[in-house]
């Protein structure tokens, strides 16, 4: 599976995620991430990460990395400030490309 994560088209989100099997096709894809919202890569507070991981770490429930709060908690609250940084640990961590 291969994930590419680039500025959302929606308006009201950040980020979106595509992701595509291995021949190309794409399965799926998510908009994450409230536009005009902070987050941890733009804030660097970590207070606020968190009491934002504490409130959403039921979203990880659904074991589905391709899910909105899966790529928020990993990609935009990430243990590092550095989107670019986070986007490698969360390819890492789902075995993806």
């Amino acid at each position: 599976m291969k994930v590419t994560i680039t500025d959302s088209t929606n308006p009201k989100k950040k980020m979106m995620a595509i992701f595509t099997d291995d021949d190309g096709k794409k399965v799926k894809t998510t908009h994450f991430g409230q536009e005009g919202a902070d987050d941890y890569t733009k804030t660097g507070d970590k207070e606020q990460r968190k009491r934002y991981r504490t409130r959403h770490k039921k979203d990880l429930e659904t074991n589905d990395y391709k899910k909105a709060g899966f790529l928020s908690y990993y990609i935009l609250w990430g243990k590092s400030t550095s989107l670019a940084d986070n986007i490698k640990s969360y390819k890492k961590m789902f075995n993806l490309n």
